[in-house]
Order: C-alpha cells, then structure tokens, then sequence
C-alpha cells in the first residue's frame, strides 16, 4: 500500500491540476512533498520503534497514513490537498523499513531469504501496478479514488497488526529518552533541500538558476553536518556505525546503483512507448506490467535457493540478467512490437527478483539483531534517494542527449542532399493526393522536422539504457568484498 502510493498518482496529475485550477508545475507538489516527508521519516524510523515499540509505531503510522489518505481524497483545494499528502507521506516513511526489520527477526537465519523474496516481490510490484492502476481509476472513475483505496487496505492491516504482531523482549525494556534534535533538524534541512533540488533541478535548468544551485549547497552542508553530529551523539537519531559493517557498506552501495537503474529503467520506458509510439497510458501499462510476472516467477526459486546457496553468487546472476534485459532495451525503434518490449520486460523482472531478496539477505546479515532497525532504515533511505537521483539524471541526460542528436540529424536536411529531395518530393505528391491543389512544400518540409525529431528520441533511449546496462556491470565485482552470511539453524527450527 505504501510503496504503491509513491507512483499511484503519476497518471493521474493533469486531471488533478484540471480539477484544482491549478499549473502541471503547481500539481507536482503532491509528489514532492510526499515524498520529503518520507525521507525524513524514513532514516529516524529505528530511534522512532526503539523510543515507542515496533507494534505501536507501526500501527500508528498506518492509521496516519490512512487518515492523511481519506483527507487526500476529500481535498477541496491543492493546499490541502498538499498538506494531506505531507501526513500521509510522514506516516508511509516508516511502514517499509519497521516491517522489514520485524520480518528479519521474526524468522532465523536460514528463511530470512524466503521472507525477504515474499517481501521483495509486493515491493518491487508495487510501482509497476502503480501507474496502471492509477491511470484505470482516473479514467473510469476519478483520481480520488487512488487515495480511497487504500482505506480498505489500511483498515485490514490495522486489525491484523493489533492482533498478530508482538515486539521482541530487547524492544520491550529498551530505554531511550534522549532526542537528538540537532540531528532531527539537520536531516530535516539535508533531505527535504535534496529532495527539491532533484524534483525541481530540470524544469529549472539546474545550476543555471540562482536557488537550485543554493538549495544544492544546502543540501550539502546539511548533509556533511548531519555526519558529523550523528557520529558525536550518544542517542543519535540515524546510527551511522552500522556502515562499519563491510556487508553493509558494500550491499548499501550495490542497492544505490541498482535501485537508481531499476527506477531509471521503469520510469522512462512508458514516456518512449507513449510519447514515441502513440501508445495510450492504459496500453503502455499492459506493455510494462509482465515485468511483474518475471518477479513473480523469480522470487519463490530465489527464496528456495538462499536456503542452501551462498547470496553472493546469486546476486552477480541477478544483475547480469538486469543488464541484458537493459542492453535488449537499448535496440529500441520506432519500428518495434509490443512483442519485443514484453520479452524484455519479463526479463528485467527475473532480474530484479533474483537481486531484492538475496541483496537485502546479503547486506544486513553480518549485524546483530538490534541493528536490524538502523540497517533497515538507512537501506531504505539510500534506495528512495538514489532511485530520485538515477530518474533526475536520466532525465537531463535524455534531454541534452536529444539535442545532441537533433543538431547531428538535421546537418542532413539540406537541398544538397539526394536522399532529403527524395523525401521532401513523396511527401509533397502524398500531401497533394490528399489535400485540395496549392503548394505542400512547408508542410512537407514540417512533417520531415517531425520525423527528425522522433528519430533523435529514439536514438536518445537507445543511448540511455546502454548506459543503464553499463551502470550494472560496474556492480558485478561488489559481492568479491563481502563476507558470506551462514543460514543458522535455531533450536526451535
């Protein structure tokens, strides 16, 4: 549900800037601060279960959540509408991280691979449904409705968690009173200065403008202090020593790069297929989705093999498979099926389902039981920021890649050139079978620009997932670092 919402409202942002008399600009808002408020939460979700239990800060972040998700469905106006979204993404920012950390405790050592591939699976489906999903309510019912829904969802959860989940006895007589407000204020400034930078940066054309630039420099000092008074506070609300831990530097760093070209990867394919291909939302969601079945096929061999296969050997697997799914990607054309793009997309997702469960496994392993909280909540910062920072660049890279392309292709669309008078020529006796009688030399001249320009995108995507497919490769030496992570059997299993 959570992850869900990060993506369910995509889709449907020209119909709630239309209804709320408001810019596309203006409504990007509700996206933004969602997702500011997520990571702030998100890294200070371990202080927040070990200050208040895991069971009572759960719970109370789904009914925040569900409540910030009915004011978001009432919203009169884009400031409410905002300011609901802000509780909402508050209360979402720690459901990810608290119930990885109580799935990793609540099983021992030898399932922690199948609980992680389960929970993997709903993660990782998650914003693939998003966009479809909420395309098909905005379209048949109303943009609302991505907010109602989770209402039945949150409400379920609540019943459960109240009747299931239980904290461990070291949750339960652990003591913390102090809060670490500098700490809380300088993570506050770092990751909400960052946050505006990477989801405003392209409109503003980044350090060409004055307050992009100082909001970088912001987010740089705040982070860099941040560091520093975490690693002197004796209650620090982010406990940076987990990194001390080799499996977890070097998993976080593997989970950086992957996560950055996972969200790259599934965010530009449905702009290429829509805005190149002429495919509607609801039928470039159908070309995408089988990424899911991949997952789906994936996760329960995955959990199977972790039970008596070293991680660190499935995890290059996962990622050499990502990266050919990137490198079948990079052969796009205006010209391509739908076939092509469902092969390469089933692919990606076996990909992704061999390197969610085994990473995570992998990375947090080596700690101990009362750093899984920490380990949890740092992990889930690094993948939402670094999946904001992989679809920033991305973005300005097929941008400024377009024009580079544009100014090469159009050298050729000159009067001197055979094959452009060839051209201009059919297109001029087409126009003129198909229009009354005049002169088609300016539209004809105006559709072979167009046709530039597409050719120039397309060329662009190309370009884009051969660097994804690179940006893989560099992860493959990552598992050399780490230690292996032995399956200990319990007593009681």
């Amino acid at each position: 549900m959570e992850v869900l919402d990060t993506t369910v409202i995509m889709v449907a942002l020209p119909h709630i800037a239309g209804s709320m008399s408001a810019s596309m600009s203006e409504s990007t808002w509700t996206l933004t601060s969602y997702l500011v408020a997520n990571g702030i939460v998100v890294p200070m979700s371990a202080w927040l279960a070990m200050r208040f239990g895991r069971k009572r800060l759960i719970m109370s972040c789904t009914g925040l959540f569900v409540a910030g998700s009915m004011a978001c469905g009432l919203a009169p106006n884009l400031a409410t509408l905002v300011i609901a979204r802000l509780f909402q993404g508050a209360g979402g920012g720690a459901m990810v991280p608290v119930a990885q950390a109580i799935l990793l405790e609540a099983f021992p050592p030898r399932q922690r691979g199948m609980a992680m591939a389960l929970f993997g699976l709903v993660v990782v489906l998650a914003p693939i449904i998003g966009p479809t999903l909420g395309g098909w309510l905005t379209d048949h019912y109303s943009w609302r409705w991505a907010f109602y829904i989770n209402l039945p969802v949150g409400l379920l959860s609540l019943f459960l968690m109240a009747r299931y989940l239980e904290d461990p006895p070291w949750i339960r007589h652990a003591r913390i009173q102090h809060f670490d407000r500098l700490g809380f204020g300088l993570l506050v400034i770092w990751v909400g200065a960052l946050q505006l930078v990477l989801d405003k940066g392209e409109d503003e054309d980044w350090f060409a403008s004055p307050w992009i630039t100082r909001l970088t420099l912001v987010a740089i000092a705040g982070l860099i202090a941040f560091v520093v008074q975490e690693l002197r506070a004796q209650q620090p609300v982010v406990d940076l020593k987990v990194f001390s831990d080799r499996n977890f530097t070097f998993g976080t760093l593997t989970a950086a790069i992957f996560f950055g070209t996972m969200f790259s990867a599934a965010t530009m394919l449905p702009q290429f297929l829509q805005t190149l291909m002429g495919y509607t939302a609801e039928l470039s969601g159908l070309a995408v989705s089988p990424r899911g079945l991949g997952v789906l096929c994936a996760s329960p061999l995955v959990g199977y093999l972790l039970t008596f296969v070293d991680a660190r050997k499935l995890i290059p697997f996962g990622l050499a498979v990502f990266g050919v799914s990137n490198y079948l990607l990079s052969r796009l054309n205006l010209q391509i099926a739908m076939g092509n793009i469902v092969l390469a997309t089933v692919i990606q997702g076996f990909g992704m389902g061999f390197l969610f469960a085994p990473l995570m496994t992998l990375t947090v392993g080596t700690l101990k039981t009362e750093q899984m909280g920490q380990a949890t909540s740092l992990y889930n910062l690094v993948r939402n920021v670094a999946g904001s920072i992989g679809i920033s660049i991305s973005t300005t890279y097929l941008l400024r890649d377009m024009q580079r392309h544009q100014a090469l292709l159009v050298s050729h669309l000159t009067p001197y050139d055979p094959a452009y008078q060839h051209s201009l020529r059919a297109l001029e006796q087409m126009l003129g079978r198909a229009n009354p009688p005049g002169p088609h030399d300016q539209q004809a001249q105006a559709l072979l620009y167009r046709l530039l320009l597409q050719q120039a995108a397309a060329l662009s995507y190309v370009d884009l997932y051969r660097w994804l497919a690179l940006a893989v490769v560099i992860c493959l030496p990552s598992t050399l670092f780490m230690r292996r992570v032995v399956g200990r059997r319990s007593p009681q299993h």
